[in-house]
C-alpha cells in the first residue's frame, strides 16, 4: 500500500469513527450512573433526520446540528422516565425507542427521501500542524466536529477523574444506595447523564448527515452505528480515552473495503471486510452478556438494575 493510500485510508478512518466516539461517549456516561441504553440506533436516526430537516430549513450547519442533538435529547428524556422513574426494564426500554426513533425517523424523513442537502460541513485544516507528514494530514485536515469530539474526551476523563461530581457519578453506577445515604441525588444525575447521551447520540446522527452522508436516506444513514457505539464501551472498558482508539479502529475496519480495493488487493472479498465492524460488534455485544466478564472488565457493578430508595 502506498502512502498515498495509506494516508487517505487513514483520514478516512478517523472521519468514519468520528460518529463512533460521539455516540459512544454519550453512552459510556449514561452506563457510568448505571443506565444502559440500547436506543442509541433509534437516538442517532432522529438526530440525522432533524438535523437534515432543521439544516435544509435554515441553511445552516450550527442550526441543523443543535436541532439533531434537541431531538435525540427528547428521546433519551422518554428513555430516562421509562428506566429511572417509572422502573421500566433497561433493556425494553431501550430497544422501544429503536422501534419509536427509527419510525419517526422514516415517517419524517419519506418527503426527503433521496434528496441532496444544500449545506455541508467543510474540513478546517489547522495551520502549521497540518503541514506535519503523515499524522498532519491524517489528524488535522478534519472537519471541527473530529476536534470538538477530541475535546469531550478529554473533558469527559477529566470529569470522571478529578471532579467531584464525577465521582458522584461513579459512585452512582456502582452502589445507588451508598451514594443516596450519602446524600447523592441519585435519580437527578441518573437523568442528566441520560439526556447527555442522548444530545451525543444525536450530535452523532447530525454529523453523518452533516458531513458523511450526502443525502438523506434512512436505510443507510447510520448502517447499525448506534449498536457499534454500545459494543465500544465494552470494548473500551467505560474508559474515555480507550473509546477514542476504539472508535478509530472500528472506523478503520469500517474502511479497510475501500482502502484494500484502493490498494489493488482483491484477495479478500468485499463481502467478508464489510462484514468486519459487525462481527466485532456481535463478539463485544457476547461479552457484554456475561456478567463475571463484564465486572473483570470493569463495568459499574449497579449497571441495569434500578434504584429502589424504599429497599435501600
Amino acid at each position: 500500500m502506498n502512502e498515498g493510500v495509506l494516508v487517505v485510508t487513514l483520514a478516512a478512518a478517523v472521519a468514519a469513527g468520528t460518529p463512533l466516539v460521539l455516540a459512544g461517549l454519550g453512552e459510556l456516561l449514561t452506563e457510568r450512573v448505571g443506565v444502559v441504553n440500547l436506543g442509541v440506533e433509534g437516538m442517532m436516526l432522529l438526530g440525522a433526520v432533524s438535523a437534515f430537516l432543521v439544516a435544509q430549513a435554515t441553511s445552516s450547519v450550527t442550526a441543523g446540528m443543535f436541532g439533531g442533538m434537541g431531538a435525540a435529547a427528547l428521546l433519551a428524556f422518554v428513555h430516562a422516565f421509562l428506566s429511572v422513574t417509572m422502573r421500566a426494564n433497561q433493556i425494553v426500554s431501550g430497544l422501544a425507542l429503536v422501534i419509536f426513533g427509527s419510525g419517526i425517523a422514516i415517517f419524517l424523513g419519506r418527503p426527503i427521501e433521496g434528496q441532496p442537502l444544500a449545506v455541508h460541513l467543510g474540513q478546517l485544516q489547522i495551520p502549521l500542524l497540518a503541514e506535519i507528514p503523515l499524522a498532519g494530514r491524517v489528524l488535522f485536515g478534519q472537519d471541527i466536529v473530529v476536534y470538538v469530539s477530541w475535546l469531550l474526551v478529554l473533558a469527559a476523563v477529566v470529569y470522571l477523574r478529578y471532579t467531584k461530581a464525577g465521582l458522584w457519578a461513579r459512585a452512582v453506577g456502582e452502589s445507588p444506595a451508598t451514594a443516596d445515604v450519602m446524600g447523592v441525588r441519585v435519580t437527578a444525575i441518573q437523568y442528566g447523564h441520560t439526556i447527555v447521551g442522548g444530545l451525543l447520540a444525536g450530535a452523532s446522527g447530525a454529523y453523518l448527515i452533516l458531513a458523511r452522508v450526502p443525502n438523506w436516506s434512512q436505510a443507510s444513514t447510520t448502517s447499525g452505528l448506534g449498536w457499534i457505539a454500545v459494543a465500544l464501551v465494552v470494548f473500551a472498558s467505560w474508559r474515555p480515552g480507550r473509546l477514542l482508539l476504539g472508535a478509530y479502529l472500528f472506523g478503520a475496519a469500517l474502511r479497510a473495503n475501500f482502502a484494500l480495493q484502493a490498494a489493488g488487493m482483491h484477495g479478500v472479498p468485499a463481502e467478508a471486510l464489510a462484514m468486519l465492524p459487525y462481527l466485532l460488534t456481535i463478539t463485544v455485544m457476547i461479552v457484554l452478556s456475561m456478567r463475571n466478564t463484564r465486572q473483570r472488565l470493569g463495568a459499574p457493578a449497579a449497571l441495569g438494575t434500578a434504584y429502589i430508595r424504599s429497599e435501600r
